[in-house]
């Protein structure tokens, strides 16, 4: 019987969309779904979405309940991990209030830049006693990371348990190949693409439409003279505040699209987001604050969502884009599949840093999780990529040998916060913002002295 262990089921609509998918699948569909998280309302409330799931699929699945991190991951053949240290209050707050203070905007402020190094080093530990545990209680188990900063933790966890098997999941390729195909008009299940690089930093080298005589027609054309002609992108489905407005321009320099939205983007590149150039905010329609208010907007929301499903009988279970339930299927069946996913690099693209978290399409199976080389990417995105590199590897050495001075380092080469303050001010910065975090940053952060 499989059993899937969910770390951070409070996070209820995700779950419910991770446990819906996994139910739609024969060889999951009568699993052992052990759901943990340290809110015990929270859980409850999953608790319940996730057994009117199964009633309303009609599997045999068991839910099980857990606060307790080592019972549920007891004998776990999956570990789904989706948390977030601090949440939205206090911790994203602080994220941005601080920052805002000395001069810095953010967009979302999860991945990179301060806001990304501060949740980094308040999550990766946590994701180690997961490995931790993982050792010594599922250790052939595989990790399904859903958390970010993605790819410092994929880097920090391959780093310290290399052992562990592991991949961190994201949904920005398969998505936004979804976006491009409603740009242009065309139906999304002819698409042909292919991609790599860094996760939310990984571009389309390939991107294409396959004819009805079996040829792939390059769409890169249409979109570029698409983008010209001021035909797209289209308003955004899913955020109506932030066309792709940013990512379209970034192609018509450096030639390929990437597959992370404009507003995470705008914030991983010094181009943007100016304080001095408020009609590059007007132009590329840049959403400020965007996480805290799609936070707000999601609080408000939750509670009537919640009374809904409460009150339901049934709950409408709709297949997700999201790769975790694919890759569980796959590797319990053997049935092949392809998907995208951040792993170490262990040569997959050669021009980036060994060991570096890297996003790949990658074959799974019953043998696991296995990464295809990218060898092919141009030298200006590997540039691009390398200055975010930067700021994980410096985020990551701050966490393995504890060292204050590269949490520092890492911000001093952040690009976004390079173009707006100076050194003296990121230093002042930083020190603001491992005082406002307190207990939430490792003991080491807040008590070692800075060179």
């Amino acid at each position: 019987m499989t059993k899937i262990a969910f770390i951070g089921a409070g996070s209820t609509v995700f779950m419910k969309n991770i446990i819906g998918d996994a139910l739609h699948f024969p060889a999951l569909a009568d699993a052992t779904i052990a759901l943990m998280d340290i809110d015990g309302e929270r859980l409850a409330e999953s608790a319940l979405v996730a057994r009117k799931l199964v009633s309303t699929l009609g599997t045999g699945a068991k839910v099980e309940t857990h606060t307790d991190r080592r019972a549920a991951l007891a004998g776990a053949d999956f570990v789904i991990v989706a948390f977030q240290i601090g949440g939205y209050r206090p911790c994203t707050v602080t994220d941005f209030d601080i920052p805002k203070a000395h001069g810095l905007r953010q967009t979302i402020a999860d991945t990179l830049g301060v806001g990304g190094i501060m949740r980094g080093l308040r999550t990766v530990p946590h994701l180690w006693a997961i490995c931790e545990d993982m050792r010594a209680l599922c250790p052939d188990a595989i990790l399904l990371q859903y958390v970010n900063p993605m790819a410092i933790n994929t880097w920090a966890i391959a780093a310290r348990y290399p052992e562990i098997r592991q991949v961190g999941l994201c949904h920005s390729v398969q998505g936004t190949a979804h976006e491009l195909a409603r740009d242009l008009g065309v139906d999304p299940a002819t698409l042909v693409y292919r991609a790599g690089g860094i996760n939310h930093m990984a571009f389309y080298l390939e991107f294409g439409q396959r004819q009805p005589d079996g040829t792939i027609r390059d769409l890169y054309p249409a979109l570029r003279e698409g983008y010209r002609a001021g035909r797209i992108p289209l308003e955004s489905s899913w955020n109506p505040r932030c066309p792709n407005l940013v990512r379209y321009e970034v192609m018509m320099h450096l030639g390929h699209f990437v597959t992370e939205s404009s507003e995470h983007f705008a914030e991983y590149v010094p181009w943007f987001i100016k304080s001095h150039r408020p009609d590059l905010i007007e132009r590329f329609r840049i959403p400020l604050d965007e996480y805290p208010r799609r936070c707000e907007e999601q609080v408000a929301a939750w509670k009537a969502q919640a009374d809904q499903y409460r009150k339901a009988d049934r709950i409408e279970v709709k297949q997700s884009h999201e790769y975790a339930a694919t890759i569980m299927n796959a590797v319990t069946t053997g049935a092949p599949a392809v998907i995208y996913g951040n792993v170490a690099n262990r040569g997959l693209i050669p021009q980036l840093p060994e060991g570096s978290a890297v996003e790949v399409p990658c074959l799974v199976d019953a043998n696991g999780i296995q990464p295809t080389p990218v060898t092919d990417l141009p030298p200006q995105l590997t540039a691009l990529m390398r200055t975010n590199v930067n700021v994980q590897e410096l985020t990551v050495a701050a966490l393995m040998t504890e060292n204050r001075d590269h949490i520092y380092h890492a911000a001093m080469l952040d690009p976004h916060t390079a173009a707006e303050l100076d050194l003296g001010q990121i230093r002042a910065l930083i020190d603001d913002l491992i005082a406002a975090h307190g207990d939430w940053l490792p003991a080491w952060v807040r008590t070692s002295r800075a060179a």
